[in-house]
């Protein structure tokens, strides 16, 4: 199976200037953990803010939430994968670098996202698919 086939389209992005009161609203009423930050010009990367890094720069690092911009916390350049790679490739790099969400791009153009959670629930759906022979002790 591949990543395009369990992505999410239609992700909430940010400017990386906004206020970073102004992202906890958006995530709030959209009830997401991440906003993908967006590029700047055509040759820029998208970034990544998340729960863990709100809380690193707002709780552990003591900043103020008003006065913080999206660009101070967000993780730039964000982890991402092609959507016409196999969902095994992007498991290896979420384990491997300790994420839990990649951006799915094709040719540097944002099409989705792609989170452990839909990972492991594709496992969960075909679990019953897999035949797993007995072993006798």
């Amino acid at each position: 199976m591949l990543v395009k086939n369990i992505m999410k389209e239609g992700v909430s992005t940010i400017s990386p200037l906004a206020r970073l009161t102004d992202a906890l609203r958006i995530m709030r009423d959209k009830g997401v953990k991440s906003l993908i930050v967006n590029k700047q010009h055509e040759h820029d990367v998208y970034g990544i803010i998340t729960y863990t890094s709100i809380i690193k720069a707002v709780f552990a690092e003591e900043g103020d939430v008003e006065l913080l911009n999206v660009y101070d916390i967000s993780v730039k350049p964000a982890v991402s994968i092609s959507g016409e790679a196999e969902i095994k490739y992007a498991a290896k790099m979420m384990a491997n670098l300790g994420v839990k969400r990649l951006l799915v791009t094709q040719d540097n153009k944002l099409k989705g996202i792609i989170t452990i959670s839909d990972i492991m629930n594709t496992l969960f759906d075909h679990i019953d698919d897999i035949k797993v022979e007995e072993v006798s002790v």
